[in-house]
């Protein structure tokens, strides 16, 4: 075979075709598999080739941007786009600012905008579901309320932590501001666990939950062996819960099944909300 022009490969490495056997003779063919002999010369000459070419990978990999540093935190709500929640929506949107209206202090006032996420003009629609799903997470989440309104974050979609106006009050339940809300069975509310103090501020301002949730574990069948767990729930700056295990799910959670997984819910039919920011962290709880 006549030797050729030489032909490039990628990165400009020169390979000239032509000029060898039409056969490798059985010594070479044999040294090329056998690590135990010398090399023959067209074993060498294929090692420097595989040799260049991975001299060349590595340079390029070298000279390549640095991947992006995993996210460690989930943006689901910041007032700018309802980007992190499903479809349908129902009266949720986006709003400049919310403030108890100096009318009813039991609605808002509502300035059109972005910078705020609320449940509608008139308070009241369907729950809101977030697309990212998660297992143990910590949460925080920063909310205002008008007086006497109530609302909720479900963890999984299936366990709540209450949001109420609750300023003031001296005795506290399961239903009082951060209270995890009781389950019901057969017409009776069961468990649920009062907030330890009552931190809550004034309906109109805003506030702030720090929850760390540890999700429940399931065997390799799919049968739940831990429950649900609040491991530490923080408002405005306050302990108010620190490892309370929740048996199920608490009363008008979404699903009555139990995963690994689920979505975040806010209640959106119980009275006025809003809600400034939502950030999500992955954890690990093991």
């Amino acid at each position: 075979m006549p030797k050729g022009p030489p032909q490039r490969l990628a990165g400009g490495i020169a390979l000239r075709l032509g000029g060898c056997p039409d056969t490798i003779p059985p010594r070479s063919r044999m040294s090329f598999f056998d690590i135990t002999s010398e090399p023959s010369r067209w074993a060498r000459r294929g090692l420097l080739l595989l040799g260049g070419l991975l001299a060349l990978g590595q340079a390029r990999a070298q000279l390549a941007p640095p991947p992006p540093p995993a996210r460690t935190s989930i943006i689901i709500s910041n007032g700018k786009s309802l980007a992190g929640w499903r479809a349908p929506l129902g009266d949720w949107k986006l709003v400049r600012n919310a403030a108890p209206s100096p009318e009813n202090p039991k609605a808002f006032t509502l300035a059109e905008g972005k910078g705020v996420l609320v449940n509608g003009d008139k308070g009241r629609t369907g729950n809101v579901f977030s697309k990212h799903e998660h297992g143990d997470v910590m949460v925080a989440i920063e909310f205002m309320v008008p007086q006497d309104s109530n609302s909720g974050i479900y963890f999984q979609s299936r366990y709540e932590i209450q949001i109420l106006d609750s300023h003031g009050k001296a005795k506290l339940t399961h239903g009082d501001n951060g209270g995890i809300y009781q389950r019901w069975a057969n017409g009776n509310g069961f468990e649920g666990a009062a907030p330890i103090m009552n931190a809550s501020k004034p309906p109109g301002e805003w506030q702030k939950f720090i929850i760390t949730f540890r999700a429940p574990r399931f065997d390799e069948s799919g049968k739940k062996i831990e429950n649900a767990q609040f491991v530490k729930v923080i408002h405005n700056g306050q302990l108010i819960h620190h490892n309370v295990e929740v048996t199920g799910p608490t009363r008008a959670a979404a699903f009555k099944d139990e995963k690994p997984t689920g979505p975040l819910m806010l209640q959106g039919d119980h009275g006025p909300v809003a809600i400034r920011k939502i950030v999500l962290k992955p954890a690990k709880l093991d």
